[in-house]
């Protein structure tokens, strides 16, 4: 009996310190932050040496670094839906067909169908206090300027405060615009061959050759003109109409005011983590930081080495460390999963008109957002939860963000629906060391609605081959983007076919800067076969679905537009003033 007793007191606490264990892992809090267009190389973490990032750098030191964590899309719209629902873009019809593949506009009528389903609504229906606070970009309305089909509360959370589309140039006085040259290219052609049908037409009926009604070219002079007005009201009123800032599902900030902005946006984050306390959350923090326009509150603003862009990226690291804090405080930490990325790489195209540079660093990779080279889809991928997974690990296996979806379905112990392909992996065991290799053999990298380039992990190789279908033509041919129309494009004279593919081996060549041969690599053609086949049976999976940015869905449409005040007060409020009580918002 004595002997019995001290293994009988072993086994009873090994069976407490299990039962603590299980219970920690399952439904936790969960905070995902995102940045827009950070360059995996602007973080300490990842190499950089000259921006200050001590919070992010802090998950790393805490947590697990993946190095090879791979955005389902170099654009914002379609990255964003692949990460909210665990699936390629491509099959929620949230991948563009012509060359525009994100939304531009408030009043659009495209976003994520109803019938996705996503990590939020899973969670929701589990228990969890659900919010995104920030940037959205995955579209508002269909049919009405008050249905509300698309919005963040139809998907599953509970809160929202933020911006239904983006922080473009055009919403910040003084920092020029991002639609100015392509409108001006687009419409020069069309008002000349309308100026000259129309001269042409005066002139033939003045000399008498042909008999045209004097009301046809009144009527034809008279629809140019309001098709004209209605443009040049839009775009003069743009800032207006689509920059504005919302809380559920009402205006509080039109149009949207840059003072302070990722202040409030902090404090937004804390209330709700404190409004929820002993109950679990999931917050998406969506930055705004560091897509253009590029802004910093007056603590940042002109402190770093690298001018406005390294002030943006600082003040993000300040807020990172706010909710860091806040989770301490009340010794949630321990019972928190924190996640940190970017939807893609840096958008390195991004001069300002003074010709400082806006756009951020991807460290050694080629290329950046809006294309496939790794520059564009490689992003920071940091994960921390004190005690359940690895502290200081680094990851180097092929990940995705599309495997955050089934991660924290699996930790809120919630279905993965069975209705369709989920295209994400559990995370877990990984971050957990539990296993060494990723669950991705193959990842399919698309350029808007276009297989550019397949990625191959092969099970019992080290190797992580990449081809590419074709390749955008940069701008000016030995610079590394395409300045010349700010962002590449996927098709048509914009890019260059490749047959056979491009073949590199991003183990021995993450530069991607030589590319492979058959005299060079003795299994080309056999690694290409293998990838052909992965291919076909990808696209055998895909099925027929609504484009949701089809022109008809991503051209602005007035009667979905929203405005809190009236058009004749050029839709001015302003509801979220600092010394406003937050106090009393559902979480």
């Amino acid at each position: 009996r004595k002997k019995m007793g001290p293994l009988l007191l072993l086994i009873i606490c090994q069976c407490a310190i299990n039962s603590v264990k299980t219970h920690s892992v399952s439904n936790p809090n969960i905070i995902l932050m995102m940045a827009d267009d950070l360059g995996i190389g602007d973080l300490g973490c990842y190499g950089n040496r000259t921006l200050r990032t001590p919070n992010i750098d802090r998950l790393a030191e805490e947590g697990v670094t993946l190095t090879q964590h791979i955005a389902a899309s170099p654009l914002c719209t379609p990255s964003r839906a692949a990460f909210l629902t665990g699936r390629y873009p491509i099959r929620s019809g949230m991948a563009a067909f012509s060359r525009v593949g994100v939304f531009l506009f408030s009043a659009s009528s495209g976003g994520l169908p109803s019938e996705e389903i996503t990590f939020s609504r899973l969670l929701k229906q589990k228990g969890y206090a659900t919010a995104l606070i920030g940037k959205w970009h995955l579209g508002m309305n269909c049919e009405s300027s008050n249905d509300f089909c698309h919005h963040p509360l139809s998907h599953g959370f509970d809160y929202f405060y933020g911006l239904t589309v983006t922080n473009f140039r055009d919403c910040k006085p003084g920092q020029g615009s991002v639609f100015f040259k392509g409108v001006q290219k687009a419409l020069v052609i069309p008002i000349q061959i309308a100026g000259i049908t129309l001269v042409s037409l005066a002139i033939v009926q003045y000399i008498g050759l042909l008999k045209v009604p004097f009301q046809v070219l009144g009527y034809c002079l008279l629809i140019i003109t309001i098709l004209l007005v209605v443009l040049i009201f839009f775009f003069y009123h743009f800032r207006h109409l689509n920059c504005f800032l919302m809380r559920n599902h009402q205006i509080i900030q039109q149009p949207l005011s840059y003072e302070n902005l990722t202040q409030r946006l902090t404090k937004e984050t804390i209330q709700f983590i404190e409004r929820n306390t002993d109950s679990p959350f999931l917050l998406v923090l969506s930055y705004l930081h560091v897509h253009t326009a590029l802004y910093a509150s007056e603590d940042f603003r002109g402190k770093s080495k690298h001018g406005l862009y390294g002030d943006a990226v600082e003040e993000m690291d300040w807020s990172v460390g706010q909710v860091l804090d806040v989770l301490e405080k009340h010794n949630l930490s321990d019972k928190t999963l924190v996640y940190f990325t970017s939807d893609q790489g840096a958008h390195v195209e991004e001069i300002s008109s003074a010709g400082e540079v806006h756009g951020g660093y991807n460290g050694i990779y080629k290329g950046g957002k809006s294309t496939n080279w790794e520059g564009g889809i490689r992003v920071p991928g940091l994960f921390r939860w004190p005690g359940v997974i690895q502290a200081g690990a680094s990851i180097e296996e092929p990940t995705s963000n599309m495997d955050i979806f089934p991660t924290v379905v699996k930790l809120a112990e919630a279905r993965l629906p069975s209705d369709r392909i989920i295209d994400g992996h559990d995370l877990l065991p990984l971050l957990q060391g539990k296993v060494t290799r990723s669950k991705h053999e193959f990842l399919f990298h698309y350029c808007n609605a276009y297989l550019n380039a397949v990625r191959w992990h092969p099970g019992n190789s080290e190797s992580v081959w990449k081809v590419f279908f074709f390749t955008p033509n940069f701008s000016p041919e030995d610079s590394n983007g395409c300045y010349d129309s700010h962002v590449c494009f996927c098709h048509g004279g914009f890019i260059t076919r490749h047959d056979p593919p491009l073949l590199f081996d991003l183990s021995r060549d993450p530069e991607e800067k030589v590319p492979l041969t058959p005299e060079t690599e003795s299994r080309f053609y056999e690694i290409l076969r293998v990838i052909h086949l992965a291919v076909d049976n990808h696209t055998r999976s895909l099925h027929a679905v609504s484009n949701q940015l089809s022109w008809d869905n991503l051209l602005w449409k007035p009667w979905l537009q929203l405005c809190c005040s009236s058009v004749f007060q050029s839709c001015y409020c302003d509801y979220d003033s600092e010394g406003s009580s937050l106090e009393g918002h559902s979480g």
